[in-house]
């Protein structure tokens, strides 16, 4: 079997040269910056390269697909021979989610993608739909205009060919996306006078990608995805029972023992069931909890006499959709995913059809802007009436099968902030309860330790950015500058400690001590979100704090 030698000897081998000089060295921002720079060349991948074709999370042997109706690339002919992959055809035409199941393929491979793309690291060696937006401003940054717009181009072929901005290019995300960041990026690489030759190829770009767009947004509207009667949207994957990406089932065990000891925390996900059924019972069970017969994890999820239920699985999905795999905001390892209008996916729904109306404006289509500023309306309208709690001065998720809204703070209350949908006083009111998320290392995602990734005491780069950008777009300079030199004080500090950029860090502590004890335990190298908000967040701090506003923080204040 071919080894993803790029994505792991690569980066690990420079690591290691990293580590053996920390002992010496106090946290320099001169080194981080140096590992970055090498960072993005062992991270880059190409369906022509032979480190791209694994997949580190499936013990099977290289599989390409690509489109049913796409000529073999020349290139990929000589690749097919050098890298002993197995290149394949999709059984069919792919013009939506949902549409291919990806069980029904005999073994699932890598989706073809006409460009390079920088992938995170380590096991997540394929190009991530919310990932690459941080990773795009981040090579924008770094002036690597051909390689952020190629990014953005895979996506536009994603939309096309398979659908829609997937959770990431294999076959087994055929039923999912992941958080809405496309208009965001095509704005990044638009906006950068680097991508583009003139002002007329950036219009011709722009004029292609639109309906691509737009077709990508249709998947949030969708009936799918809508929030109840909130006429917002939730996140939800097409598919049904354990992920494919599941080797085994020790994980779903794990969340039964879970629920069996904390029965206040189960809302139904636990299925009373025999470990070894018979035909009747699994029929049952096929609709109750899922197809044994389809999947071997499925068979194998039972423990103390319970199987998890077919409501589980879906919010199980969800979470995955939503990128914060795993947490306990959205119930036990996020089961309740699917059951809530989430501030997060409706404040990037939002700074995408503001987007689409500035687009549609720029390609002379007046009447089109007209109709995404009327939906941005409406679902700023729904934010408010939902998800903004004036009596906490916080925006918080609205649990769709209670009626209710989430009683625990989250730190997506400030992407309303970034999305520029907060009014002046609501941002100011959400800042004012930043000491429930700042730490010594930056902002943490929750007060609630649940020993979950996406929880206390755990930060992210992505979510740090999202929180500090649109804290210095409504004017909060100071502690937008506080919070940027936490959170790279703490990427300098990890990596003086062991010369490794890691997913996520401790904001507790300051550093890369995460130790998970509820979902996945990994703390991965490389890391290509973090990269990129590094280079972000260092922009900031570099600049004047001069006053500058949201999208519609200045309309705003005007009301």
């Amino acid at each position: 079997m071919i080894r993803p030698l790029r994505s792991v000897l690569a980066v690990t081998l420079f690591a290691a040269a990293f580590a053996g000089a920390a002992a010496t060295h106090a946290p320099d921002p001169a080194r981080t910056r140096a590992y970055i720079d090498h960072a993005w060349s062992t991270l880059t991948r190409a369906t022509d390269d032979c480190a791209s074709l694994v997949d580190p999370k499936v013990a099977t042997e290289p599989v390409l697909y690509l489109p049913a109706d796409v000529p073999m690339p020349t290139a990929l002919a000589a690749t097919q021979q050098r890298c002993k992959v197995d290149v394949r055809r999709l059984p069919q035409p792919v013009t939506a989610l949902g549409q291919i199941d990806a069980r029904t393929l005999p073994t699932q491979g890598l989706l073809y993608l006409p460009h390079p793309y920088v992938v995170p690291g380590g096991m997540f060696n394929e190009m991530y739909g919310w990932d690459s937006y941080f990773i795009v401003l981040g090579l924008v940054a770094d002036h690597r205009a051909a390689l952020a717009r190629g990014m953005v181009e895979n996506f536009l072929y994603e939309i096309d060919h398979y659908g829609g901005v997937l959770n990431a290019n294999r076959t087994y995300y055929f039923s999912r996306s992941q958080p809405p960041f496309l208009t965001a990026m095509m704005r990044a690489v638009l906006d950068d006078r680097a991508s583009f030759p003139d002002a007329d190829a950036a219009a011709a770009w722009l004029r292609a990608a639109y309906p691509l767009a737009v077709k990508d947004h249709a998947i949030w509207t969708s009936a799918a995805h809508r929030a109840g009667d909130t006429g917002l949207a939730r996140y939800m994957d097409l598919g049904t029972g354990p992920v494919l990406e599941h080797r085994n089932a020790d994980y779903l065990k794990g969340v039964i023992g879970y629920l069996l000891k904390h029965p206040a925390k189960n809302r139904g996900y636990l299925v009373k069931a025999s470990e070894h059924p018979d035909a009747a019972e699994a029929a049952r069970l096929k609709t109750a909890s899922c197809d044994l017969a389809a999947s071997r994890v499925c068979a194998d999820a039972w423990a103390d006499g319970y199987r998890l239920s077919a409501d589980y699985y879906a919010g199980d999905r969800a979470m995955r959709e939503s990128g914060f795999d795993t947490n306990f905001h959205f119930g036990p390892y996020g089961a309740a995913t699917h059951h809530y209008a989430a501030v997060g996916l409706n404040s990037l729904l939002y700074r995408y059809e503001r987007d689409l109306h500035d687009f549609a404006l720029r390609l002379g289509k007046p009447d089109e802007a007209a109709q995404w500023a009327k939906l941005a309306e409406a679902r700023k309208a729904a934010i408010n009436k939902y998800l903004w709690r004036a009596d906490r001065g916080l925006f918080m998720d609205y649990d769709t099968t209670t009626g209710k809204p989430s009683d625990e703070p989250y730190l997506t209350t400030f992407y309303p902030l970034w999305a520029g949908l907060a009014t002046p006083a609501q941002a100011k009111a959400v800042r004012d309860h930043l000491a429930l998320f700042e730490r010594k290392g930056g902002l943490a995602m929750s007060g609630d330790a649940s020993g979950a990734q996406w929880d206390e005491p755990f930060g992210w780069a992505p979510t740090n950015w999202l929180a500090v950008r649109g804290l210095d777009d409504y004017g909060f300079h100071d502690d937008a500058r506080r919070l940027a030199g936490k959170f790279t004080g703490t990427v300098d500090r990890s990596l003086a400690a062991d010369g490794t950029i890691r997913e996520k860090y401790n904001m507790v502590s300051g550093n890369a001590d995460v130790r998970i004890t509820a979902g996945y335990t990994d703390n991965v190298i490389g890391f290509g979100w973090t990269n990129g908000v590094y280079l972000k967040l260092g922009e900031l701090l570099a600049e004047p704090a001069v006053a500058r506003t949201g999208k519609d923080a200045a309309e705003a204040a005007a009301h």
